[in-house]
């Protein structure tokens, strides 16, 4: 005898057949993800060896160790990561997700990123999650922040409280794009103010975005964290470029 709510489930993959998100392909019991195990396995992961302090991984074997970047201005955080290359079917998934309006991608994006990311933020006794601010104009033009979205999944899985209004981007900046790492470290410095101090002193927080390039936006709003009395900043993102 099925359930009402099996029955509604099966009625659902009728009308509405879970398909991969990727390949499009039919997925019987597709779950959170909506993406098959081809897929899955075919997504470009960051690995060793890597910078144990900014995440970037490097071409070759051998063990983790600080990159030049890292050794000559060391960033304000303490440690990033992320568990995707910013390439292929993940590239594609977080343009969708950002400038498609497809805001039902940040489930799987942030659930994937979490199943490779959980064992580097196990012991990090974090406190709370601070997304990475929008200004208010460029949020009004996209009607969402892809960082909060991406953070409230988080939460949940981390049941750790999320605090989107903390840090705020005071003034508009160009998109990063297009721009040279020395370019974009000018284009945010000074982009970002703690409103909320009080959220965060002396709190172990997580910083999050969607996409780490150069590292200049995470290390600037890391700067202003701890100028408001953070102990700890650990920036986060689903994917990252290979090289900067």
């Amino acid at each position: 005898m099925f359930s009402v709510k099996q029955l509604f489930h099966a009625l659902l993959d009728v009308f509405l057949p879970p398909l991969c998100h990727i390949c499009h392909s039919f997925i019987p019991n597709a779950g959170r993800l909506h993406i098959c195990q081809t897929c899955r396995d075919s997504l470009p992961l960051v690995s060793s060896p890597l910078c144990p302090v900014c995440g970037i991984p490097f071409i070759g074997t051998g063990g983790d160790h600080r990159c030049s970047a890292c050794l000559r201005n060391p960033p304000h955080f303490d440690a990033a990561r992320a568990h995707f290359l910013y390439e292929g079917p993940i590239r594609d998934l977080i343009h969708s997700f950002k400038y498609n309006r497809k805001t039902h991608l940040r489930n799987p994006l942030a659930l994937l990123a979490l199943e490779g990311m959980n064992l580097f933020l196990a012991d990090k006794n974090l406190h709370l999650i601070v997304p990475v601010p929008l200004h208010r104009s460029r949020l009004q033009q996209r009607g969402f922040n892809q960082a909060v979205l991406l953070g409230k999944t988080i939460s949940r899985q981390l049941s750790l409280p999320i605090t989107p209004n903390a840090l705020i981007r005071s003034r508009p900046t160009e998109p990063q794009i297009d721009l040279t790492a020395a370019q974009r470290r000018v284009n945010v410095k000074g982009a970002f103010t703690v409103s909320k101090p009080d959220q965060v002193v002396g709190k172990r927080i997580l910083l999050l975005d969607d996409v780490m390039t150069t590292g200049s936006t995470m290390d600037e709003c890391a700067k202003e964290l701890k100028k408001a009395g953070a102990d700890v900043v650990i920036a986060a993102t689903i994917a990252r470029t290979a090289q900067t």
